[in-house]
């Protein structure tokens, strides 16, 4: 027995990381696959009838033998719906045909056809020349591109007549090289990081949610920090070792698992409609009944957080400091140091690997949590952002978009569920590097700190 046991730990660290690998592929895949240029198909069924769009999936037919193919066919505007279910064994011919086109654009979402014509002011522009105009100047920003106007033709026939300035890119997917497509690709990624959502948050980017969550979990980090540590070490410095410490102890680690939608209840009831509330009456008084300070916003959801995440930062520091042997305090004490000194100049510098972990911790749960910041901030979308030019620059009143809750407004609250599920693997990516990156960089210091530690040693 006691050989088996090397053998279920290897083995359930082995199941861990293919899980892990498992996801992170899936995320991969799903997510970063959504910007890549796919095939357009021009398909004729046996009716006649003849539609033009993306292969999605294949599946079974219910009720019957036989598969059908889901395409996205875009053109909302001509017939009320972006996809179709066709049987297989109904189409009669599929094409992949150079010309035909994809654009993006507002407010009816991508259109997929041919581009007729490309009409200015002073001339009309067809086939080939009116492609190479069209990107012309969509090269340029919006605010400066050339009034025109584009001639569009479905699949099935149907004209339309599109403003050029509702439209965000163009690109003819069967007609672009290998090259072509990675660069296509690659400038989707980018706009996916820089811009802001638009059509419901199933089109755009996600960059003001990306800077509403870094900045809400820095100003957490530095609310939570000095008060988790000062606790951490009034329980394991300077308190009396008694019952009530233990109890204390005791009440911390249950908080820990306490749910997080408490934290907002308490957060909305104490912060929002308490603190806030009285703060306008206070200060705002001339801008009531619209409420500054009495509703959710940045410092809020961070005071929120940094109670949710309070516990953890104690426990952790706590850990550490129950770590550094006695010996240490008094060599300092008996060298003649005070308690202060000791305490600043040895113990904590000891400590600091511990205090980084809590970071660590702190930051890893406040990062993707969602419930209490529904209460207490978080919009689906935020037309001004929390830091601007104007003073006082961090303006911590204002609410703030979250990569969570746009993962799931996306899943959930969307208008084309079809649509938002790209969108969704490709945000859950993005929330998962951020705070890789931030664990990365606590991780990094940490180490840098017991490397210090040991030459100094």
């Amino acid at each position: 027995m006691s050989r088996l046991w090397p053998w279920l730990c290897a083995a359930s660290v082995a199941l861990s990381l293919l899980m892990l690998a498992a996801l992170l592929t899936l995320l991969l895949t799903r997510g970063l696959g959504h910007f890549w240029p796919a095939t357009l198909e021009s398909v004729t069924l046996d009716s006649g009838e003849i539609i033009a769009g993306e292969a999605v999936r294949e599946t079974p037919l219910p009720h019957r033998d036989g598969e059908e193919q889901l395409y996205f066919t875009g053109n909302r505007d001509l017939d009320g719906n972006r996809w179709r279910w066709v049987a297989i064994d109904h189409i009669a011919e599929r094409g992949a045909p150079r010309t035909l086109v994809r654009l993006e654009r507002s407010p009816w979402g991508d259109f997929i056809g041919y581009l007729s014509a490309f009409e200015s002011a002073s001339e009309r522009l067809e086939g080939d020349a009116a492609w190479h105009a069209l990107t012309a100047a969509l090269a340029h920003p919006t605010r400066e591109r050339p009034s025109a106007t584009l001639v569009l033709q479905s699949a099935a026939g149907e004209m339309l007549r599109q403003p050029l300035n509702e439209i965000y890119r163009a690109h003819r997917p069967n007609a672009m090289s290998w090259w072509e497509k990675t660069r296509y690709w690659s400038q989707g990624v980018w706009q996916f990081l820089s811009e802001g959502p638009r059509a419901a948050n199933t089109g755009g980017g996600v960059w003001p949610a990306i800077f509403g969550t870094v900045l809400m979990v820095m100003v957490m980090s530095v609310i939570v920090m000095p008060f988790g540590v000062l606790a951490a070490i009034y329980l394991n410095e300077i308190a009396h070792q008694g019952r009530l410490t233990r109890l204390v102890r005791i009440g911390v680690r249950n908080l820990a698992g306490v749910p997080s939608i408490v934290y907002g209840v308490f957060g909305l009831g104490v912060f929002v409609y308490g603190i806030g509330s009285s703060l306008d009456a206070w200060f705002f008084s001339d801008s009531l009944p619209s409420p500054t300070f009495g509703t959710g916003g940045l410092l809020w959801a961070s005071l929120t957080l940094a109670l949710l995440t309070l516990p953890v930062v104690i426990v952790a520091t706590e850990e550490g400091l129950a770590r550094i042997p006695d010996a240490q305090r008094e060599g300092a004490v008996a060298l003649g140091a005070t308690r202060l000194e000791m305490l600043t100049r040895v113990v904590l510098p000891m400590a600091a690997p511990a205090m980084l972990t809590a970071v660590i911790l702190a930051v890893a749960r406040a990062a993707g949590e969602v419930a209490p910041l529904m209460l207490v901030g978080v919009a689906k979308l935020a037309p001004q952002m929390p830091v601007d030019d104007e003073f006082p620059y961090l303006h911590v009143e204002r609410k703030f978009m979250h990569l969570g809750y746009h993962l799931f407004d996306t899943a959930f609250h969307g208008e084309d569920m079809q649509t938002a599920i790209p969108l969704v693997y490709a945000t859950a990516l993005l929330l998962v590097v951020i705070v890789l990156v931030l664990n990365l960089t606590a991780i990094f210091l940490r180490h840098h700190l017991r490397h210090q530690r040991g030459q100094s040693c």
